[in-house]
């Protein structure tokens, strides 16, 4: 699954070009349903795609402040997280899923 270049944003993380993009679909992450995620890819090749479950809901209640906001910041410390953990973008396999818990 490759990222469309339209709809995601680039990002360099300790000197590695990717891109990403926010998922607000309940598909997007198998934890919990209704969360907020983004997936992440290497950009100059794309291989195993790195699922982010940010723990946070990505539809609060009517009449609140939405939650789908995900900051730049935000998905580097996930891609350091994920390659702490073991992900190897350029590999080819199934998506890569990390769980962050909500702050």
């Amino acid at each position: 699954m490759a990222l469309a270049k339209k709809s995601s944003r680039r990002i360099v993380v300790d000197g590695v070009e990717y891109r990403w993009r926010v998922r607000r679909n309940d598909r997007c992450c198998e934890y919990h349903l209704g969360t907020l995620g983004y997936v992440v890819e290497e950009a100059a090749r794309p291989g195993t795609v790195l699922v982010v479950d940010t723990g946070r809901p990505a539809v609060m209640e009517p009449g609140t402040v939405q939650a789908e906001l995900v900051l730049p910041r935000e998905v580097a410390a996930g891609v350091r997280a994920a390659r702490s953990n073991g992900w190897t973008p350029r590999s080819d396999g199934s998506p890569f899923k990390l769980r962050l818990s909500a702050p």
